[in-house]
């Protein structure tokens, strides 16, 4: 219950059209309890031989036909406005829960499958339509129904509506039964689901590897299986409803066969007349249909508060990095970052940073160098607060970095990623992607500074080329150098390099290191590399071992000290 009262709560903008929905349904209730007593006037006029039957016939044919027309306006306002809130909240709950995606810190999707959350943003959602375009209006339309039916069997006759009232326990019994059973089905169904895009998704992302692999067997094999094992859920769950559907229909038309007994019997006595039955069958009609509407639309409630369950999970969930409340707006930095003490660990009592302390002036270039695994690029997540340390602190002009707010931490600072993300959309928007409001020419005079403006110009469109999703269309040196095109005309005090030149040949890393040496000037670099050319030019190289500085100083001195910078060179020097 306090499931379905959020949902409510949550749609509160759009009580407005679930009002009007409301009024529509109880209008539409209404003149659906008045024709069968036409029909029952009718039959009355009939059965007495009338001398104004013709006359009287008419009328209430007139009326009838008023009220289907009267149903028919109720029922399409009823349909449509239910449906427009329906909708509506859909896409405010999506939009709400791709929200919550963009502020969750960078660890909460260490464990997550991007098709699980694609399916509770794009699917679970639309699962409450069904809630509350049907599930709800339904649901009081047949209550609304169900007391009006009853007033007016009562009315009829007591004693033959109480009969009536036989067969409600098991009716209760069995919908409370359904529903405890049903749900867990739904809500593991649409877990399974889940599981099926994340499949997907990766077997999209990665089809190149499939065939170069020659796994494309395997792969069917698996998401075969994953379509049947969310098949088999479903299908459970639909086992259910076929056998509580009929069985729901079985008790109600057992409640007729009472019905048609005991007014046979009361017919017989001369305790009701033709007319009252007649009118009396229609209603009975009219009282076991919202029961089972009732029935079948616990089936659509349990379905989704299953799939509401899994949309609240992630919008409730909580970020590894908060906010303060009254957090500083940080200003246009110098670019003076110091560690004190730092710690860090990804799991529990394993620590990635040991007590890192560093002090890295405004305009430094400063590289850090290392196996794989050191936390050369953890380093570069934590001044971006994509984490937050274990200990120690983190300033940024003296000022600590939790204590600002993330935006105007993140305005101060440029990125460049080992694993280059482009939209699909064209050159010249990847480039500008960061930095609002550019112009064309500031966004050329970035391509320039990148060397990227020649092979730009050789595309089939220049800088309008659409290149595809993830930049599929360029080479891994063409999407680094947009990705520092991108990060140069942000201009901002900090940049980050993390492995920017990985994936280019001799050629194209001089004329990178040519545009990071130009770009350096007047900001503080951090270089994250495994190639060391990339850092022979920094003021202050860093090499870490196990999370801990063990050697720093300037190139020629650490060729000069002979440790493991020197060991680094050498090992790539001959490598190449």
């Amino acid at each position: 219950m306090k499931l379905f009262i959020r949902i409510l709560k949550s749609g509160k903008k759009y009580w407005g059209y679930i009002f009007a929905t409301l009024v529509s349904m109880v209008l539409l209730t209404g003149l659906q309890l008045v024709a069968p007593n036409l029909i029952k006037n009718f039959i009355t006029l009939v059965s007495n031989n009338d001398p104004q039957l013709g006359n009287k016939a008419f009328k209430i044919a007139i009326v009838l036909c008023c009220t289907y027309l009267g149903q028919w306006v109720l029922g399409f306002c009823k349909s449509y406005l239910s449906h427009l809130a329906a909708w509506s909240f859909v896409s405010e709950l999506r939009v709400k829960a791709y929200n919550k995606l963009q502020h969750l810190s960078i660890g909460y999707y260490h464990d997550k499958q991007t098709g699980q959350i694609i399916s509770r943003v794009a699917n679970d959602t639309a699962e409450l339509e069904t809630l509350i375009a049907h599930a709800v209006p339904d649901m009081i339309v047949s209550i609304l129904t169900l007391m009006g039916v009853v007033t007016i069997l009562l009315f009829i006759n007591i004693s033959l509506t109480l009969y009536t009232f036989i067969t409600m326990p098991l009716f209760i019994y069995l919908a409370v039964k359904f529903a405890t059973k049903v749900r867990p089905q739904f809500k593991q169904s649409h877990q399974i689901r889940g599981e099926f895009y994340a499949l997907l998704n990766d077997n999209i992302s990665g089809m190149r590897e499939i065939q170069v692999f020659n796994k494309q067997e395997y792969e069917h094999s698996q998401v075969k299986k994953k379509s049947k094992e969310h098949i088999g859920f479903l299908l459970g769950a639909l086992r259910l409803s076929a056998f509580f559907h009929p069985t729901m229909n079985f008790v109600a038309q057992v409640g007729t066969a009472i019905v048609v007994g005991v007014g046979g019997y009361l017919a017989s006595q001369g305790s009701i007349d033709v007319a009252e039955i007649v009118a009396f069958m229609l209603y009975i009609n009219m009282f076991y249909q919202p029961i089972q509407t009732l029935a079948r639309l616990n089936e659509d409630l349990q379905n989704s508060l299953a799939a509401a369950q899994r949309v609240f999970e992630l919008i409730d969930s909580k970020s590894e990095v908060e906010e303060k409340e009254n957090a500083i707006v940080l200003p246009r930095t110098t670019g003076h970052i110091k560690f004190d003490k730092v710690m860090f660990s990804y799991v529990d009592d394993i620590p990635v940073i040991k007590h890192l302390d560093l002090d890295i002036k405004p305009g430094e270039m400063i590289a850090f160098v290392g196996e794989t695994g050191v936390g050369k690029t953890t380093i570069a997540s934590l001044i971006n607060r994509f984490y937050d340390p274990v200990a120690g602190e983190i300033t940024l002009d003296g000022i600590n970095i939790k204590d600002v707010t993330l935006k105007s931490l993140r305005d101060n600072i440029s990125m460049v990623m080992q694993d280059i993300f482009l939209f699909n959309g064209s050159v010249a928007d990847n480039i500008g992607y960061g930095a609002e409001n550019s112009t064309m020419d500031e966004i050329i005079e970035a391509a320039k500074k990148a060397n990227a403006h020649e092979f730009i110009l050789k595309l089939e469109n220049g800088y309008d080329t659409v290149i595809g999703e993830r930049g599929v269309k360029l080479s891994g040196g063409q999407k680094q150098r947009l990705a520092i095109a991108r990060a140069i005309l942000r201009d901002t005090p900090i940049l980050i390099l993390d492995e920017a030149t990985s994936a280019v040949d001799m050629g194209t890393e001089r004329l990178i290191h040519q545009a990071i040496d130009a770009v350096a000037k007047n900001r503080t670099t951090i270089v994250i590399a495994h190639r060391l050319a990339t850092v022979k030019n920094a003021d202050k190289i860093i090499v870490l071992e196990k999370g801990e500085v063990i050697e720093n100083g300037t190139h020629d001195e650490l060729i000069k000290l002979g440790g493991a910078y020197s060991r680094f060179c050498q090992m790539q020097f001959m490598a190449e």
